[in-house]
């Protein structure tokens, strides 16, 4: 690695990145940004996401939970966020998972017994995103907290947003949240398209 590289080193050190990615058959995909996928005729064809983004805060004993929950959203058509499916090894983690709550469109906190009582990343990570919610507007849907489970809630996350109940009926809460979030994309894109 360059030590403090400029914008055009980085490019190019992504740039070949990728194309090793590409002849070796492989899509290369960039968080945030899109997939590269190999294409016989172009060489290279780029998709780029333009789907809604959610980062999924969970504790590790609601590990099956949360893997459920990433496939269920990736299915209704958004770009979820879990760190043991993005986290690249070597990453620092931290920064990363700081820089997918910055870029997210949607931040969904599990709640369960294991997580209300648990000491760690799960706490500082609704932190983190409680922070980056202040820089929002007042109205603006960001925070999605849920339960897997029966628990409490806490005094802080209950007093200002309203949680989704994904028991005794996943498919029923699963919906409920992913229409939340579907209103919330379309209610921002009126508010910010251009007057004509």
């Amino acid at each position: 690695m360059i030590p403090n590289p400029t914008t055009d080193q980085v490019a190019q050190q992504l740039a070949r990145i990728v194309v090793r990615g590409l002849a070796a058959g492989h899509s290369v995909e960039i968080d945030s940004l899109g997939i590269f996928h190999p294409d016989a005729e172009r060489g290279c064809r780029f998709e780029p996401w333009n789907a809604p983004r959610v980062f999924l805060a969970y504790a590790r004993e609601d590990r099956a939970a949360a893997d459920r929950l990433f496939n269920a959203l990736e299915a209704s058509g958004f770009l979820p966020w879990m760190d043991t499916r993005k986290l690249l090894p070597g990453q620092n983690w931290p920064r990363a998972i700081e820089n997918a709550i910055e870029n997210s469109d949607f931040f969904v906190a599990c709640f369960s017994p294991a997580s209300v009582t648990k000491r760690g990343g799960f706490h500082a990570e609704i932190r983190y995103a409680l922070d980056c919610a202040r820089r929002m507007p007042l109205d603006e849907i960001f925070i999605v907290p849920v339960r897997l489970d029966t628990c409490r809630v806490p005094r802080s996350i209950q007093r200002e947003l309203q949680y989704v109940d994904l028991f005794p009926d996943w498919s029923r809460g699963v919906d409920h949240m992913v229409s939340t979030m579907r209103n919330e994309v379309e209610r921002r894109a009126q508010t910010t398209a251009p007057a004509r």
